[in-house]
């Protein structure tokens, strides 16, 4: 073949060109597209910003009284276990101005707002504290509540809602005409108003434990606001403050630097180890529910603790014998994350006492009141069927009353009644709706009201008897 006709071969159509061209400018649009739609930088309004968080840290006057009456209103919502109650106080709480603050300040070498910003912090996780306390130690209402509970310690998503609120928030408030008004009291409120409650809950009612556990939920959701708030301002170039002596800014460069390292260090560590503990409980559930499994056999309860790297499974019924006991822990060495855990059964067959120590006071008292109220639903389903049952066989019988038969004996036995009628009536208490039978009669001028009332008392009681009902209205003509 010729090389005149290679070339032939090879040639480039004016629509292959016409197609790459296409291609070149969709894939050009579509990475302006993506440029566009994730770049924050060309709509920052960095000096705004400064000015803004800067104007938050301010803690007097009506911060100070905003911040008191969110922390009363956010103590009830968790008094009563309200969660509507609680959003309503984070909408308020100024909680976050010194927490940007500090995490700005420390971006921009600013030393002087980075001790405004704690000072303000300090005075105002006292004085919630404070408040706090005074609240649940006036209130009558002491018991744990599960919005409280639930700000006793640290979770892995504790963490995540801070920073990722925490970016939220600041990534608004860079933006020119700032909409950082609309999430200010949203976004990461609820990561710390509950747990300062919480402390004041705890040392109300002298328990330090669950004051301690709240006060460190909310060092750690306070520390990775900042943090987040920190990284937006590196990646956004805040500029620096400028100062007049070289060494002077040179050392506070120095200091930044070091407070970000060790705020970051620990954080990172901090984050990793909860994460590990929510992997393994997540696997530890995951194993009881799907492997725990054998006929006859129920589970009452199950704990798993990751610092003794164990597993309780508390049974009842049918005996598990070792063997099987032997399978689920070989299955639990293959498991990966808890190869390394210990299973341990608890069976209610067990006679030796340990079973009866190791089941605590809240098994027991969650087995009780699960039979208490499975008992109760049951006798009142049972009763409600009674009811009605009496109720279809009263109305069976009302549908079929003889009445010509009554009214014939009526007439023989009662020679005063001139009139003599039957009626149902429907009654009702707003409860439930009943048929009630209604005998009316009509007496012979000239009967004297005793004996009227003799033969009704009379006819009322051979009417129930002849009816076979225990209720029955019998009643004059007016």
């Amino acid at each position: 073949m010729s090389t005149s006709e290679n070339k032939k071969d090879v040639q480039v159509t004016p629509n292959d060109e016409q197609f790459d061209s296409v291609k070149l400018t969709t894939w050009e649009g579509i990475k302006k597209f993506l440029r566009e739609l994730l770049d924050i930088r060309g709509d920052s309004d960095r000096d705004a910003t400064i000015e803004a968080v800067k104007k938050d840290i301010s803690f007097k006057g009506h911060t100070a009284w905003i911040l008191i009456f969110s922390i009363f209103v956010a103590s009830i919502g968790l008094n009563v276990s309200s969660a509507a109650v609680v959003i309503g106080a984070m909408l308020i709480s100024p909680l976050m101005g010194p927490i940007v603050g500090v995490g700005l300040s420390v971006a921009i070498n600013d030393v002087e707002t980075l001790k405004r910003s704690l000072i303000n912090l300090g005075v105002m996780v006292f004085l919630s504290v404070l408040t706090a306390f005074l609240y649940f130690k006036l209130s009558p209402l002491t018991e744990e509540t599960p919005e409280l509970l639930a700000r006793t310690y640290p979770t892995i998503l504790d963490v995540l809602v801070a920073i990722f609120g925490g970016l939220a928030l600041i990534v608004a408030k860079t933006k020119s005409g700032t909409i950082a008004s609309v999430i200010f009291g949203v976004a990461i409120a609820t990561a710390l108003m509950p747990p300062l409650c919480t402390v004041g809950y705890g040392l109300a009612i002298g328990n330090v434990q669950y004051a301690g556990g709240a006060l460190y939920l909310f060092s750690i959701n306070a520390t990775f606001i900042a943090l987040s708030t920190f990284i937006v301002s590196k990646l956004l170039r805040f500029p620096l403050v400028r100062y007049a002596n070289s060494k002077r800014r040179k050392r506070i460069a120095q200091v930044a630097s070091l407070i970000a390292l060790v705020v970051m260090v620990p954080s990172i560590i901090l984050f990793l180890n909860l994460l590990k503990v929510q992997v393994y409980e997540n696997r530890a559930k995951e194993f009881v529910k799907e492997t725990i499994r054998y006929d006859g056999a129920e589970i009452v309860k199950s704990t798993q603790d990751y610092e003794t790297q164990s597993i309780d499974v508390y049974l009842i019924g049918q005996p598990v014998p070792q063997t099987k006991i032997n399978e689920w822990n070989a299955m639990l060495n293959d498991t990966e994350q808890l190869s390394d855990v210990n299973l341990r059964i608890f069976q209610g067959t067990d006679q030796s006492g340990a079973f009866a120590e190791k089941l605590s006071g809240e098994v027991k008292a969650g087995i009780l009141e699960d039979l208490y109220v499975k008992n109760e639903q049951v006798i009142r389903d049972k009763d409600d069927r009674i009811s009605f049952l009496e109720n279809e066989i009263a109305n069976l019988k009302i549908k079929n009353v003889p009445f010509q038969e009554l009214s014939e004996e009526v007439k023989i036995n009662y020679q005063d009644i001139e009139t003599f009628s039957y009626s149902n009536k429907i009654t009702t208490n707003f409860e439930k709706i009943d048929t009630l039978p209604v005998i009316n009669v009509k007496w012979k001028t000239g009967v004297s009201s005793r004996s009227r009332r003799e033969q009704m008392k009379r006819l009322e009681t051979w009417l129930k008897f002849k009816m076979k009902l225990d209720t029955i209205s019998v009643a004059e003509y007016p």
